[in-house]
């Protein structure tokens, strides 16, 4: 894979009907781009990556010979899972931290970030959700993994794992209960954040086309070591592979947003 690839799709058995999305996999940047400006340390935090997220996408994919996209670079040079006039699309400050390399930033250099990074990761989820509907013979289900810090601002988070979503609840409603049913983690519902989001991955590929989706939110110390990432293969894998098997999920059904409506 070339060095400025911004995307990695894994191959899995497309005919199945299951892809999974990791917009925030990765803290690498292009080597042109050096460290933005930021200390090294700052590729260890939240703010460069959602941390635990590779490994569980990897895991999840080999385990259910499933397709998953990941973006390869780390949000602080385009985030992908913002619309492209999102006020947030490439940061200048994150969490304290002054990113220098984002600011100031010439349009010219923001839309050759759009269009060397941001639209090709795009094009690669459409790409591989087409491929997946041929393949299946029917809609295919979607869902894209993320993780959050276990304390924000001081304020510990007592969420092992949350849902995001918009409107669409077909397959919310029974991963939220799959996930309750054992009776050993504190589940989130739109928690720590509003799951709608004009313009992000799955507003854009999901919510606008009509496919089932849902957004999966692990807390980081829970995926942030092999054995967390194991642990939570073992606890989603079923899950995932029982929502697939059902016929309900795998239809297109345009449901409105709450962000208002969409663009004509």
């Amino acid at each position: 894979m070339a060095d400025e690839a911004p995307f990695e799709i894994i191959r899995g058995e497309m005919s199945r009907g299951l892809v999974l999305l990791g917009d925030h996999a990765t803290n690498r940047l292009p080597s042109r781009y050096g460290t933005l400006g930021l200390a090294e340390s700052a590729f260890a935090r939240h703010i460069a990556y959602d941390i635990g997220v590779e490994p569980l996408i990897r895991g999840l994919a080999a385990r259910l010979d499933v397709p998953a996209v990941m973006s390869r670079y780390s949000r602080l040079l385009i985030d992908p899972n913002r619309g492209e006039d999102d006020p947030t699309l490439i940061m200048k400050i994150s969490d304290g931290a002054i990113i220098a390399g984002n600011h100031p930033l010439s349009p010219e250099e923001a839309e050759a970030r759009l269009q060397g990074f941001h639209r090709p990761y795009h094009r690669a989820v459409a790409d591989t959700i087409a491929e997946v509907a041929e393949a299946s013979g029917s809609t295919p289900l979607i869902l894209s993994l993320h993780s959050f810090t276990p304390a924000w601002k001081g304020e510990p988070r007592p969420w092992h794992v949350t849902v995001l979503w918009d409107t669409d609840a077909r397959a919310v409603l029974p991963l939220l209960a799959a996930l309750r049913e054992p009776g050993d983690v504190v589940v989130g519902d739109n928690e720590p954040y509003d799951g709608a989001l004009r313009g992000d991955t799955l507003y854009r590929h999901c919510m606008e086309t009509g496919m089932p989706h849902a957004l999966i939110e692990v807390r980081q110390d829970e995926i942030g070591t092999p054995e967390g990432v194991a642990a939570w293969i073992d606890r989603l894998a079923p899950i995932f592979e029982r929502l697939n098997a059902r016929a309900d999920l795998h239809r297109t059904e345009r449901h409105p947003s709450r962000t208002g409506p969409y663009a004509a």
